[in-house]
């Protein structure tokens, strides 16, 4: 082993004196056969996830020592319950058994009140995506997901569907010109809105140095699934939306909270995880307690990271309908990761946790797309209290993204996008269509909970490019 030295302790973040001492002291005995950059890495993994090496005798020292020095609360250790809170499982058939094994882990947590697995789940991390999971005074920050206020926005335009033929080209220049979508960069043009202006980037400490990418990816995408697709949509007779039953033009984009968000949920996590210990395989479902300045904190951030969401799709919307010279009749939009305070029939007040799941309270209007070339369908929640007012967000995914990528060429999608009509602008094959459920299948499994008002047919598509 290479000479340990205060200096290289002090770079990956141990800072306390007394910590330090005690590293290199363990070190020089119990790790010799360790290089220096083994060790290093290791002393990373244990600081990051104390937790998770507090049963091996060597780093149980250090690993307690490193939980001794969080701010915040005091680390306390919780038991799983003997028996699941009562779940319903919808479509429960077409749901890989990891994904219901997710949801019962999750339902045994001793804050867990209630849960509801929808139609399109599989697994995620910490809760399936597709889980929806109700708690008593405390949220779980895995639960909501590192997309924090990952959402759906639907504009219906003031145009028939025809315009979609006519104006190819310039719908086509004005996505290119008027989107963006991955990691790096932003829009052209600098973005406006009073989301910037809010006063946490400034009050608290963890978002300070988050403001200035917020303001550079403000009216952006993220990579995976984010889209950004005009189409036509039909409405029913006797829509709640009050409009004539026909085809329409309309724009519908999915993305979340950007670099902003995943920031916010990757910070609150770990903090979770060092203040409320629990059996390893359960780890990730470590929750806040609400009424600790902790779980206070990320509430305020997580809606923070909402309301980011919700301005880079207006970002999107006004943009684009501007250059087109379009007018928005209706817009329709709502988050699908991310917590809610509501109550339950009982008259039970809970935090409900929808990770990859659409709000369906009676009458909530929300957007359940499918894939690339098959339907989108605008739906009205029927409020039912077995599935927390909730549906599902889309047809969720029938293969993993390394299979979808080793099962499908860029020309066999080509050829599936031309037959069904669809331009593609950017994509993987990891979002090849065959990728997902048959989302005719994910909306009859939940009949109980939606009706629907129309149905929206993809045309032009971007996505990002990887």
């Amino acid at each position: 082993m290479g000479n340990l030295r205060t200096k290289d302790l002090s770079k990956i973040g141990y800072h306390n004196d007394q910590l330090r001492s005690l590293v290199i002291g363990i070190a020089s005995k119990n790790f010799k056969h360790h290089s220096k950059q083994q060790l290093l890495d290791l002393l990373v993994e244990i600081k990051n996830n104390p937790e998770a090496f507090l049963d091996d005798e060597l780093t149980a020292k250090i690993a307690q020592k490193v939980i001794g020095k969080v701010d915040g609360p005091a680390f306390k250790a919780y038991e799983l319950r003997d028996e699941p809170v009562f779940c319903k499982t919808y479509g429960g058939k077409g749901i890989e058994t990891s994904a219901k094994k997710q949801m019962e882990l999750a339902n045994l947590l001793p804050v867990s009140v209630q849960g509801a697995l929808m139609p399109d789940a599989h697994m995620g991390f910490g809760l399936p995506i597709g889980g929806v999971l109700a708690t008593d005074n405390s949220v779980i920050p895995y639960a909501v997901g590192m997309d924090i206020g990952c959402r759906m926005a639907l504009s219906i335009i003031d145009e028939s569907d025809g315009f979609l033929k006519r104006f190819d080209y310039q719908i086509k220049q004005a996505l290119k010109n008027h989107t963006h979508f991955g990691m790096e960069g932003g829009l052209d043009a600098r973005q406006e809105h009073e989301v910037l202006d809010n006063k946490l980037f400034y009050e608290m400490q963890l978002l300070r140095p988050l403001h200035s990418k917020a303001v550079r990816q403000l009216g952006t995408s993220g990579n995976g699934n984010h889209f950004v697709e005009f189409g036509e949509i039909e409405l029913l007779a006797d829509n709640t939306l009050g409009l004539p039953a026909k085809k329409y033009t309309a724009l519908l984009s999915h993305s979340g909270s950007r670099g902003l968000g995943s920031a916010i949920a990757r910070h609150f996590t770990q903090i979770a995880m060092n203040t409320c210990k629990l059996p390893r395989h359960a780890q990730q479902l470590a929750w806040l307690d609400l009424n600790t300045e902790a779980g206070q904190e990320y509430w305020l951030a997580m809606t923070l990271a909402g309301d980011y969401a919700k301005a880079c799709h207006e970002r999107i919307h006004a943009n684009l309908l501007k250059a087109l010279g379009l007018q928005a009749l209706h817009t329709v939009e709502n988050h699908h990761n991310f917590a809610w305070k509501d109550t339950l029939a009982n008259g039970k007040e809970v935090i409900v946790h929808r990770k990859g799941a659409t709000p369906a309270h009676q009458g909530e209007l929300g957007i359940i797309p499918g894939s690339m070339t098959t339907s989108a369908y605008l739906v009205a929640g029927k409020g039912v209290g077995d599935a927390l007012y909730s549906a599902s967000h889309g047809a969720g995914r029938a293969m993993s993204r390394q299979k979808a990528k080793d099962s499908m060429t860029v020309s066999a999608m080509k050829k599936l996008l031309s037959g069904a009509g669809v331009t593609l602008i950017g994509g993987t094959v990891e979002e090849n269509p065959l990728a997902y459920k048959d989302i005719e299948t994910v909306i009859a499994a939940q009949h109980d909970l939606i009706d629907i008002q129309g149905k929206f047919f993809p045309r032009i598509v971007r996505m990002n490019k990887e």
